[in-house]
């Protein structure tokens, strides 16, 4: 991809969050001579991850800016391999065909559970499967019951271009049903704000994204923690990806390089993934 030709008119552009005060301008002197701009889209997973590393390279090398839009992985896949991007992000691994079509390089960096979720006023903390994969068919539709009120249960589900779905459908549903009323919503953070103000809601999302406004449910008896997820119990689980067109280059090459580095690691790290190398 030559520099300089970036398509850039559909992306959302992400304000970065503000450098933490550990910041240390030394850790990332591979950017002291680079400058220009890098794009990355796709997985909304992977955006917080994104716009810390991107803040602590801008802030150590204002000469680079680095631009990061969401749309899902399909459209990471998708923008990367057209040459819109530099980078497109996956949660996860992206298809043979979709490799041999473009020429994929693939950089797998974390490890991502795939948490079950609702608001943390519903009581009910636990599903088995079987709950589960009935409620998103439709044919159980009542909170009452699963010991919870007597209220009809809202589904929440993303598109079908999401990495987070495509990990959901098959490792938690066992590619069954997703009812047709289902509401969508279009990322990671979507996903949250909805369930956090529907009491009555459920949904799926990273477990790097649970916080206090939502509550993670424990399927067939495991918790989606990070030690369930990293232990291999809790299996609804996927790999991150951040794809490159062709081996990376440029400031591509020492963004993903960054990643693996101790200082990106404890980035992964702290925003609620299981970090790895290569």
């Amino acid at each position: 991809m030559k520099r300089g030709i970036w398509i850039l008119a559909a992306l959302l552009a992400w304000a970065v969050s503000p450098v933490s005060a550990d910041l240390r301008a030394e850790n990332w002197n591979a950017f002291a001579p680079l400058k220009g701009e890098l794009t990355i889209s796709g997985g909304t997973a992977h955006i917080p991850v994104m716009k810390t590393l991107s803040t602590e390279i801008m802030k150590a090398s204002p000469a680079i800016r680095i631009s990061i839009a969401g749309g899902g992985s399909g459209l990471g896949i998708k923008q990367v391999g057209e040459g819109i991007v530099a980078i497109g992000n996956s949660g996860r691994s992206p298809k043979p065909r979709e490799i041999e079509k473009y020429g994929l390089v693939l950089h797998r960096w974390a490890v991502d559970g795939v948490a079950v979720a609702v608001h943390p006023d519903n009581p009910v903390h636990a599903l088995t499967t079987a709950q589960l994969k009935a409620i998103y068919a439709g044919t159980l539709t009542s909170w009452k019951t699963l010991g919870g009120p007597d209220r009809a249960i809202n589904l929440y589900t993303r598109d079908a271009s999401s990495g987070t779905r495509s990990v959901f459908w098959k490792k938690a549903l066992g590619k069954g049903e997703i009812h047709a009323k289902a509401n969508f919503v279009k990322s990671n953070g979507a996903m949250k704000s909805a369930l956090a103000g529907d009491p009555y809601g459920i949904g799926y999302l990273s477990v790097g994204h649970l916080d206090a406004s939502v509550t993670g449910l424990a399927i067939d008896g495991v918790a989606p923690t990070l030690a369930n997820v990293k232990s291999g119990t809790y299996a609804i689980a996927r790999g991150l990806y951040s794809n490159t067109k062709g081996e990376a280059r440029g400031l591509a090459r020492a963004f993903i390089d960054a990643l693996y580095s101790p200082r990106g690691q404890e980035i992964i790290a702290a925003k609620g993934f299981i970090p790895v190398k290569g």
